[in-house]
């Protein structure tokens, strides 16, 4: 097992270990709500400072239950998600076609310099062939 995947292992591990602990050990549950959010948790906190506190702003949409509301911040979480998949795919597909690129580019240069004659006798469909569509050793010297 290589490192890499001992340390996928161990993170799976903790995570697991995170969203079990709580529940297994019975955190919370001297409250009504044992995991609400800290939205609530401050409301809470800033009446019990001072009862008379009035809010700057109130939200621009109310959701008429919390179904709805929690239905809402999963469709946002997920959105959230696909965003960052889709940049780290596109990060890594670009990565990958440099590779290639470079890899071709590579292979193109080695059998330019490894022939003297004119390659005019290649069979058809060979690497930079006319039927594959690559003008990639045009420009190498001995060509035409």
């Amino acid at each position: 097992m290589n490192r890499n995947t001992k340390i996928n292992i161990l993170l799976l591990a903790v995570v697991v270990a995170l969203a079990v602990l709580p529940l297994a050990l019975g955190l919370g549950d001297h409250k009504e709500e044992p995991f609400a959010g800290s939205d609530g948790e401050a409301e809470t906190a800033i009446t019990e400072i001072e009862p008379d506190y009035e809010p700057w702003f109130s939200p621009l949409y109310e959701p008429p239950s919390g179904e709805i509301e929690s239905a809402l911040f999963s469709l946002q979480a997920a959105l959230g998600a696909g965003v960052l998949a889709y940049y780290f795919g596109l990060r890594r597909g670009r990565r990958q076609g440099e590779l290639r690129a470079a890899a071709r580019l590579a292979e193109t240069r080695d059998t330019a310099e490894g022939t003297t004659a004119p390659t005019t006798a290649r069979s058809p469909g060979g690497a930079g062939g006319p039927e594959s569509g690559s003008d990639a050793g045009a420009s190498a010297p001995g060509r035409v």
